[in-house]
């Protein structure tokens, strides 16, 4: 149903998406849009620690200092895959690069930067591990590529199948070098849906060949914020776009009618968390409310070097706003799928911050590559989970330096993130989510010791490393994998629900076929969506998504690497 303003809850890529896409496409004027939003990045962020904004912080844990840079996760692209994104980054300038768009600002640092692994897994007593021979067995070969072959148009028969589930006769698969890549390039875990492993085996299925060294994976020239929320914020800004902050929307006012199954929005309830004062915010029937209906970082919470992340056991901002809807109407999915169950979804990351590349040195000597090529992930050398098997303990990114414009040319910035946080380390005998930043950093270099080949160990450089740090922010994430949480397709609703006449659904806890989630390619797709449709734009005009599990060259390729 054609709109002609519209009001955005949230302000994270899905909806700055559709507003781009409504203003672009649609030929909408730029100040019929208004955001209402806590912050102007979602989960897309990165920032000096100082200028973090204040969803970061946990009033009853003060941080003992301010120092260092944040991010509560990290984006790895494709742009074999990422069309949507792309197609999104070319339509707005780079906010760092002059004279070029975001997406060219991302290709020419990609085209000089390229990703080439050569230490994707590490393990104690063995060094760089061959990720090059997955190590399947027949078993594995035959349920996997029974996995691929299923039809789209069978794939409800994998409604609330875990992964676990589908592999429950074959264990063997978990201690697999194509799972242990699998699981940490795109998090996925045992308890999560082997619906949506299904469809990263149809879209990213090419990677098969070239997991080990990840040279599929593109990346931006800084931080996530600032290479493309940035330019993202910057052009819609100029182009007039409302963008208020510090607002909570907390519930809806809904139209009556004699059916109660029209679900039209007709008022908004929110709190200006600066002052605390309530909001009421009328809809009339001109405009549309396009909602990201969940977020992977609502309820993060932060430590520092001295002081473990808290936890938060608040169920989420936008998860709290889409259950309220889902309760009144049928159609709208189940958010307590993804965001009732922590045990599927928590993580706990850490964004580590040096004045000198002492330990970017060190990394760079035992893995034998350069920053801005690697996904190291740590195999543990005892069984850890409740199968009795090995895994991985944890994964860093060793960015390319500056990965952020303020950053010194002395300073080091380095991602890391624990997929099991209730796990416990193997040099500091905690769980990590009790970990403080200091504890992480040494557990770090502990893992880094048991592979480290030189005549001088990394341990021995430890108390002149943990000096070098500025400041190690441990987040915990409660929901930073709910995306991936088992469920049917029932449990997210679409992105245009039935009998809505107002009301889209974006981000990543939305049902769209095919795509799958914690990609920048379904968030775009999603806000794109929203906007075609309240613009009256023909949806056969959406960007065109390649099937790359269509393509017999790709396949037959897939099919020779899971022999290897």
């Amino acid at each position: 149903m054609r709109k002609k303003k519209a009001i955005m809850i949230g302000a994270g890529l899905a909806n700055m998406a559709a507003a781009v896409y409504l203003i672009q496409e649609g030929k909408w004027s730029g100040d019929k849009i208004t955001f209402y939003s806590l912050d102007d990045h979602g989960s897309n962020d990165g920032s000096p620690l100082k200028d973090a904004t204040d969803d970061y912080w946990n009033e009853n844990h003060p941080l003992e200092n301010q120092k260092g840079y944040i991010a509560r996760g990290g984006r790895m692209l494709n742009y074999r895959t990422y069309v949507d994104l792309m197609d999104l980054l070319e339509r707005v300038p780079s906010a760092t690069e002059a004279n070029m768009t975001a997406a060219e600002d991302t290709r020419d640092f990609d085209a000089k930067h390229r990703t080439f692994d050569k230490a994707r897994l590490l393990q104690g007593g063995k060094g760089i591990v061959d990720g090059g021979h997955l190590g399947f067995s027949n078993k594995d070969r035959l349920l996997l590529t029974k996995l691929i072959a299923l039809p789209d148009s069978e794939e409800e028969k994998l409604d609330n199948v875990t992964i676990a589930d589908y592999f429950k006769d074959d264990p063997g698969f978990f201690e697999t070098n194509f799972w242990y890549m699998w699981e940490t390039t795109f998090a996925f875990r045992t308890k999560s849906s082997a619906q949506e492993l299904r469809r990263y085996m149809h879209e990213m299925i090419y990677e098969f060949t070239q997991i080990e060294h990840l040279v599929g994976v593109n990346r931006t020239r800084y931080n996530q914020y600032e290479s493309i929320m940035l330019p993202l914020i910057n052009y819609l800004k100029e182009q007039g776009v409302n963008i208020i902050l510090d607002r909570l929307v907390t519930n809806w006012e809904f139209k009556e009618t004699p059916m109660q199954d029209e679900i039209t929005v007709t008022g908004l309830s929110m709190t200006n968390t600066k002052t605390n004062e309530e909001e009421f915010v009328p809809v009339d029937e001109d405009t549309a409310v396009i909602f990201t209906n969940g977020s992977i970082t609502d309820a993060a919470s932060l430590g520092d070097y001295n002081t473990p992340a808290p936890e938060n056991m608040d169920y989420g901002a936008a998860a709290s706003l889409w259950k309220k809807a889902a309760e009144r109407f049928y159609n709208l999915g189940n958010p307590d799928k993804f965001f009732a169950d922590r045990d599927a979804s928590e993580w706990v990351s850490f964004t580590l911050t040096t004045k000198d590349h002492l330990l970017l040195n060190e990394i760079t000597r035992i893995t034998t590559q350069e920053p801005g090529n690697a996904l190291n992930s740590f195999l543990s050398t005892t069984p850890i989970t409740p199968l009795n098997q090995v895994d991985v303990n944890m994964s860093i990114v060793v960015h390319h330096q500056p990965h952020f414009t303020s950053q010194k040319p002395n300073e080091t910035v380095i991602w890391g993130y624990f997929l099991y946080p209730r796990r416990k380390g193997e040099f500091v005998d905690k769980q990590y989510i009790k970990m403080t930043g200091k504890e992480m950093a040494q557990e770090l270099i502990g893992q880094l010791s048991k592979v480290d080949p030189g005549p001088v160990n990394i341990k021995e450089h430890e108390a002149e490393i943990l000096d070098s740090i500025i400041n190690n922010i441990p987040v915990y994430m409660p929901y930073a994998s709910a995306l991936f949480n088992n469920r049917a397709k029932s449990d997210r609703p679409k992105v245009i629900p039935k009998h809505s006449t107002n009301l889209a659904f974006t981000g990543e806890f939305v049902e769209q076929p095919y795509q799958m989630v914690f990609t920048e390619q379904s968030a775009v797709r999603s806000g794109e969506i929203a906007a075609f449709h309240f613009a009256g734009i023909p949806m056969s005009r959406l960007v065109k998504t390649p099937r790359y599990d269509k393509d017999l060259p790709t396949l037959m390729r897939a099919a020779k690497k899971m022999f290897a």
